[in-house]
């Protein structure tokens, strides 16, 4: 069935697409080993480079018939894959992670020319991706089941199978990163697996394609199709597909968790955020204004963990009101390829848009805007399409406000007093997400007990946004279900069979 299909399908060629001194490979779709042009009838959509408006590819969206073959392919594929043994496969993802190594810059650079971010944040998110593999690897080595023994000399076992074909569904904000976190475990686990990344970052995922082609992965392995809610549709509905592992917006989670639901399939979904951020008068100021900093402005503040509502006590908020509005001021927007780089572009001129609007509804709510907030139009030429503009930090903030209530996913850093920790306590989780949460203070007792009582799944203490992949990383509440990342997420990717197996003979009540 794989060879036929590979033969069956004409091999585009692939043309190079050059921004700057980067250049973008098309096709961007991919299966059965090979990059494919779709035969979807539909308008082909453009794909702007963030940083200076560009045009920088065209997108060809899969319509059902190329859904359909790539799905065939994985499922192909995990018939051989899930046979082999943990070590077979661990060797072949490690092979992945040492590609990646090697070609870390090139990777990086495509993601900033197709997402924005600053080419020093880009690179760490190529470690994460590879650290993730080289994580997922280890771990396949030790998948087993458990042994009970039962009366009479009888026992039980279990065994820890793969689901089958999975699929993974990414999100524009950290493209390669989590093309990665999702295949990882699914490829460890022995499933195949389909990506979809987001319309708008479509560049990266096809390398990550060819790179576990190249470190000798089956043919059919990863395969990379590329589209909008129709696409995802088709993949979600599609009946050979076993799971759907999802990171975007609440609203478009909940239909992706209504569509799997048709046939029963697994789901993991990590959702957006609203996340606080407390800072106790007798945390270390500095420490928590670069906290505060990390939690809020990384990616140009398009992370759906940051912690945007930040909560400070009253007895510190002038000194730190006064050193984070100093530092923001001091952040280097501009060009994301150059190293002196700290913020880029947003991924949009819709969403650059967007996050604009929330700034002017807090200034209309009474937010006061101490820094920031507005377009920002870099000198260099070449940049003057581009979607930026100044990070922002808005202060006499209030509960109620939009900007308070509603996930901006953009760099607007919300400042709120309190004054004790049972009243902190009740205000940062009142909010139907649940994704992160963090807590600065030197009292090594209260941390833990603020901590206890946060309604979040991933939690800092003197710190915000750290996410190794040795920890479990995922929300509570409508922030979503499963986890990315740690051992446990080796249960969201595999099923238990449980065998019983009798020594003796049946005691039959018949």
């Amino acid at each position: 069935m794989l060879h036929r299909l590979a033969t069956s399908l004409r091999r585009p060629a692939v043309r190079c697409l050059s921004s700057g001194s980067v250049d973008i490979k098309v096709p961007l779709n991919f299966w059965a080993g090979k990059r494919r042009t779709s035969q979807e009838k539909c308008n082909k959509e453009n794909v702007y480079e963030p940083a200076t408006g560009r045009v920088l590819c065209p997108l060809e969206p899969c319509g059902a018939a190329e859904v359909n073959q790539a799905v065939q392919a994985a499922k192909s594929a995990f018939g051989h894959w899930s046979k082999m043994s943990g070590m077979e496969r661990a060797k072949i993802m490690i092979e992945a992670a040492h590609i990646i190594e090697r070609r870390r810059e090139e990777i990086a650079e495509i993601e900033v020319v197709n997402n924005g971010k600053s080419i020093t944040e880009a690179r760490l998110d190529v470690d994460s991706a590879r650290l993730c593999i080289e994580y997922y690897a280890a771990l396949a080595t030790t998948l087993a089941g458990q042994h009970v023994q039962l009366p009479g000399g009888s026992f039980a076992y279990t065994r820890r199978e793969p689901l089958g074909v999975c699929v993974g569904i990414g999100a524009w904000n950290y493209p390669f990163q989590i093309a990665a976190w999702k295949s990882a475990p699914a490829l460890a686990c022995g499933n195949s697996m389909v990506f979809k990344p987001s319309p708008l970052t479509p560049a990266t995922a096809v390398l990550l394609a060819e790179i576990y082609a190249m470190a000798g992965a089956p043919e059919g392995l990863y395969n990379v199709v590329q589209g909008g809610q129709e696409t995802g549709s088709l993949l979600c509905h599609h009946p050979d597909v076993a799971k759907v592992s999802f990171t975007g917006s609440v609203p478009t989670g909940k239909k992706i968790m209504e569509m799997a639901s048709k046939g029963v399939k697994h789901v993991t979904l990590e959702l957006g955020g609203k996340s606080p951020l407390l800072i106790f008068q007798d945390s270390d100021v500095e420490n928590a204004v670069k906290g505060a900093l990390m939690a809020n402005f990384l990616s140009q503040g398009q992370v759906c963990s940051n912690g945007t509502r930040v909560f400070v006590h009253k007895d510190i908020l002038p000194e730190f009101v006064e050193e984070v509005v100093k530092r923001t001021r001091a952040i280097q927007i501009g060009d994301p390829l150059l190293e002196s780089t700290r913020m880029g572009a947003l991924v949009s001129r819709s969403h650059l848009e967007r996050v604009l609007s929330f700034v002017d509804q807090a200034k209309k709510e009474g937010a006061a805007v101490l820094c920031g907030g507005e377009p920002f139009v870099p000198s260099d030429p070449k940049l003057r399409g581009g979607y930026y503009m100044t990070p922002c930090v808005l202060g006499n903030c209030t509960d109620e406000m939009t900007c308070v209530k509603e996930e901006i996913f953009g760099p607007v850093m919300c400042v709120l007093s309190f004054e004790s920790e049972e009243e902190v306590l009740l205000r940062a989780n009142d909010t139907d997400l649940g994704l992160a949460a963090g807590v600065f203070t030197s009292d090594v007792k209260r941390a833990h007990r603020v901590v206890e009582h946060l309604k979040a799944g991933s939690c800092f203490i003197n710190n915000y946004n750290i996410t190794p992949v040795e920890v479990p990383f995922g929300g509570f509440k409508m922030s979503g279900i499963g986890r990315e990342n740690g051992q446990v997420t080796i249960e969201h990717y595999s099923q238990l069979k449980s065998v019983y197996v009798e020594m003796g003979d049946v005691d039959s009540l018949f």
